[in-house]
């Protein structure tokens, strides 16, 4: 396993404000602990080295995956030749590997050396992601380096989310993203100003200033997917400002309902024994099941989660009862001048949405029991099983990314 990286044939070219080096850096900094060499004289001589080129953008899990080879030597396809990128070989033959990825025409073959084409390592399914795609080495070059930053953005996209983070926010949040890079702002800044945002809707909710609640909610939503992509693009992340940013988003929603209900200025419940009281228990009992049934199954049946299991999960995640859906639900119904509605229908949907989870459950137990093996995630399949052109593959997923190969200066 290679401890010490070395970076040769490096561009002046930035990808969302990061050098290819020092996007490297970061990317190996949360791999693991390495050393960077600025020259080869500096390996120790029983040592191995991961040489990289640097005019090339790589996908963290190629990264991976060479961090656990021993001499190796990867290619890709650059138009219609194969191209040397990568080599992990010992300290005697790391002036030889420099050279070959420098000069590939000429210098010989590496001795002992074995050479793997990017094909081979072609798992593309992302389990943290919640989608497939296939794993890419791309040259970084003048004429592709805004498709490059593209697809980066779109790659920090999961797969699998509701419908209002897959449709509606992607083009404006780039647009932000790309300000906060010009501006310096971190992630955990714009993750800072969406808990202020959380905080202001819940009190305007409990005072009945919905609208004014609704606006700050939306914001915050939207400031939610910013910081997400802007901490992927920049390869910018921190452990408090993970765990900030996904116990916000599994503590506040179900508050939010709470104090949607507490404004309300009458409310007249449909049967005489739903009272606000008992909508709140019925809300956050839901609530808190649903999320219980989907750590079951990560647990129990599969890493990838139950959203990932089959198509149907997939589209059921995109309107299931979580905050974006149900923000919808709440706009709608004040827009109709009936916040009661609004607070009703959560309370359904959010019911409603817990029991399909529980019945998925249950059949997912079910087919493990039946065929003895592993649950795999149908996104897993695309390609074999599972057409690539169907119209959820379309849904969630998207191509291979061959349009911008062409060979670096």
């Amino acid at each position: 396993m290679p401890h010490y990286v070395y970076i040769v044939s490096d561009t002046p070219l930035t990808l969302w404000g990061l050098s290819s080096r020092e996007r490297l850096r970061r990317l190996f900094t949360r791999l693991g602990s390495f050393i960077f060499l600025d020259a080869l004289d500096a390996l120790p001589p029983d040592a191995s080295v991961l040489l990289l080129r640097g005019d090339f953008l790589y996908d963290e899990r190629i990264l991976k995956r060479l961090i656990h080879e021993e001499q190796t030597l990867l290619q890709v396809p650059v138009k219609s030749q194969h191209i040397s990128v990568a080599a992990s070989v010992p300290a005697s033959l790391a002036p030889q590997a420099s050279r070959l990825l420098s000069y590939p025409s000429d210098s010989p073959r590496l001795p002992n050396v074995h050479t793997v084409q990017l094909h081979e390592w072609s798992a593309g399914f992302q389990e943290q992601l919640r989608k497939f795609d296939p794993p890419y080495v791309l040259p970084i070059t003048a004429d592709n380096q805004r498709a490059l930053e593209e697809h980066l953005y779109s790659g920090s996209y999961k797969g699998v989310t509701d419908l209002i983070t897959k449709w509606a926010w992607p083009i404006p949040a780039k647009w932000v993203v790309r300000v906060c890079v010009n501006l310096g702002i971190v992630p955990n800044v714009v993750t800072t100003v969406s808990v202020v945002l959380t905080v202001i809707a819940g009190v305007c909710f409990a005072q009945g200033a919905f609208g004014s609640g609704l606006v700050a909610g939306w914001i915050m939503t939207f400031l939610d997917t910013v910081d997400g992509k802007l901490a992927r693009v920049t390869v910018t992340s921190s452990k408090i400002g993970h765990i900030l940013d996904h116990g916000l988003d599994t503590i506040h929603p179900p508050l939010w309902y709470i104090a949607w209900g507490m404004g309300l200025a009458a409310f007249t419940p449909p049967t005489p024994w739903l009272s606000l009281f008992n909508i709140f228990m019925i809300i956050v009992s839901a609530y808190i099941a649903g999320r219980l049934c989907e750590s079951v199954f990560k647990f129990r049946l599969g890493q990838f989660g139950l959203f990932c299991w089959r198509p149907v999960d997939s589209l059921n995640r995109l309107i299931t009862a979580r905050r974006n859906p149900n923000l919808i639900l709440l706009t709608g119904s004040l827009c109709m001048g009936r916040p009661d509605l609004g607070f009703l229908a959560v309370a359904a949907w959010t019911v409603l949405s817990t029991a399909f989870l529980y019945l998925r459950l249950a059949l997912a137990f079910r087919a493990k029991a039946i065929s003895g093996q592993p649950l795999r995630p149908w996104l897993a399949d695309i390609g074999t099983y599972v057409h690539s052109e169907s119209f959820v593959a379309r849904i969630f997923t998207r191509p291979p990314f061959t349009s911008i190969m062409t060979s670096p200066e």
